[in-house]
């Protein structure tokens, strides 16, 4: 197999986690290119492979497939594990895949993946509190539902869990309240190998984009 997945900077590129952790637990081998943003060269480089202008891109020899969800689809055609084995949890699984790729619009502006950042304190619009509270009732739900099969949303790891990565990571970036709930399952992230792997890779990459510090990523 001969794929290659073109990331964003590990620090800031929520979309480029997703399907790089998608494809790690699945146990796909795969080359990683990182185009770090906000350099003379980024434009050039991302439009060179990215019909879209934009990364993650996975190519397969003559095949560019981009955004990180139909990376995620492709991906589960090597790997079908990915989705849950029934029908019902599948069906499940992708509308919260969805919903997270389209929505929580004010979490994302206000709480920018950084996973350098710890702890830092801000203020949440009402926009942002109901964000977070309809993830909790996702995790929640969805742990409690599937919890004998194992301690992710669908017991074992899927594309949903890789879905809602980056929002770990920002719950541990910024000083926001959280549910018992929310931090079991943040916990089970923060035990996982190939999670851990992004995170060390991440914390020692010394570029700092100033926009990205505080803006939507």
């Amino acid at each position: 197999m001969s794929l290659t997945l073109y990331l964003g900077t590990k620090n800031y590129s929520s979309w480029s986690l997703r399907p790089w952790l998608a494809a790690k637990h699945a146990g796909i081998h795969f080359k990683e290119v990182i185009i770090d943003f906000d350099q003379p060269d980024t434009t050039s480089r991302i439009y060179a492979i990215s019909p879209s202008g934009k990364v993650p891109v996975l190519v397969d020899v003559d095949v560019k497939i981009w955004d990180s969800l139909a990376i995620c689809e492709y991906l589960a055609e090597i790997a079908p594990h990915l989705w849950p084995s029934d029908q019902y949890s599948r069906a499940i699984a992708r509308s919260i895949s969805a919903e997270m790729h389209s929505g929580f619009v004010a979490l994302r502006n206000e709480m920018p993946m950084n996973v350098r950042a710890k702890q830092r304190a801000l203020v949440l619009s009402d926009a942002a509190q109901h964000d977070l509270v309809r993830i909790d009732q996702i995790w929640t739900d969805l742990r409690q539902q599937y919890q004998l099969q194992g301690p992710w949303l669908f017991g074992k790891f899927t594309i949903a869990d890789a879905m809602f990565a980056p929002v770990v990571i920002r719950l541990n970036a910024y000083a926001v309240n959280l549910t018992l709930s929310m931090r079991a399952y943040m916990e089970t992230f923060y035990n996982d190998s190939a999670f851990l792997e992004w995170i060390k890779d991440a914390e020692q990459d010394t570029l700092i984009v100033p926009r990205l510090e505080c803006g939507q990523v």
